[in-house]
């Protein structure tokens, strides 16, 4: 299952919810085994994704090549409204990946 518009309508509040609450700058990593983390099939290595429960992984998806992915270009690390209040490696992946569009 792909990300739909309507899950992606569901998760714009919590990205409006992330900003305003600052940055990240000084947040933890995100916690593999927390239960948000679980649920999305969280990992900070896309290679370690479950493939067999997650049916929708390709590779070559990657937190830092999706839509939701706050931090900049380059940087290891960056937020994400999933998760806020945490960080999430550039090379991790969950089951909400969407591709960023080209610009």
């Amino acid at each position: 299952m792909g990300t739909t518009r309507r899950r992606f309508i569901r998760i714009v509040p919590v990205a409006g919810a992330a900003l305003l609450a600052g940055g990240v700058a000084n947040a933890s990593m995100v916690d593999e085994t927390s239960q948000q983390a679980r649920a999305l099939g969280y990992v900070a290595d896309a290679a370690r994704a479950d493939r067999s429960r997650f049916k929708q992984y390709a590779a070559g998806q990657r937190c830092g090549a999706c839509a939701l992915w706050q931090g900049k270009p380059g940087d290891a690390v960056g937020g994400c409204p999933l998760f806020p209040g945490s960080q999430v490696d550039e090379r991790g992946w969950c089951s909400a990946f969407a591709k960023r569009p080209k610009s």
